[in-house]
């Protein structure tokens, strides 16, 4: 049976919103694009399944646009701090189930973390954050922030560390650091068999929390 397509709105068409509208397009999901800007909208008519000019601090405007049909609604409001909280509130009273929204600073984020926004993004600061962490250890391709402090990362094998048991790696963490597999091309290990020898330019998958991994970090 083919996955059904969830249906999202996205609320301000520039350059993040529409990205963010253009993707969830790109994969098959019922997207509503919203702005108040004509130009906007005309672009991105013809990827989106509607498109529509609408100003996000009237809950009426919204209840036209069928907000309240989709299953997430993204604040992608970034000018305009008021019209960004109202669009939350508005989305909230109109029922709509799940709704994300862009932040401009902490406040912002206490702001609309208190009127019931389930995820709050700041694309600077998140963005800011991750290349700081992949500047700072530059055999770390990429990780994910898994909540509560813990992240995965991707270790890429330099030179010095060719030919040694993976064993050899997860020893040099912590308790709480754990290798998940690694990637040798495009095909993934699970490196059950701690005797499973490394080659230059693997990627380690490994699991810990941010300081743990950076100790592993520097005594690679």
């Amino acid at each position: 049976m083919a996955k059904q397509a969830r249906s999202f709105a996205v609320i301000g068409l520039g350059m993040f919103g529409g990205t963010i509208a253009t993707a969830l397009a790109a994969f098959g999901d019922d997207v509503l694009g919203i702005d108040l800007d004509e130009g906007r909208v005309r672009r991105h008519a013809d990827q989106l399944s509607r498109a529509v000019i609408a100003d996000a601090r009237d809950d009426e405007a919204l209840k036209e646009a069928g907000l309240a049909d989709y299953d997430v609604a993204v604040v992608a409001i970034g000018e305009d701090l008021e019209a960004n909280i109202l669009c939350c509130m508005n989305a909230r009273l109109i029922g709509v189930s799940k709704i994300w929204a862009k932040s401009f600073s902490r406040t912002h984020h206490r702001i609309l973390s208190r009127i019931g926004v389930d995820r709050v993004i700041n694309p600077e600061r998140d963005m800011g954050q991750h290349v700081a962490e992949t500047l700072h250890t530059p055999f770390v391709a990429d990780y994910v922030s898994l909540g509560n402090g813990y992240h995965v990362v991707n270790l890429v094998v330099q030179e010095k560390l060719a030919g040694q048991k993976s064993a050899e790696i997860a020893q040099r963490g912590s308790e709480k650091v754990r290798l998940l597999g690694l990637m040798r091309g495009t095909v993934y290990h699970d490196c059950v068999d701690a005797s499973f020898i490394l080659k230059e330019g693997d990627r380690l998958l490994v699991l810990g929390t941010r300081e743990n991994l950076r100790q592993l970090a520097d005594r690679l």
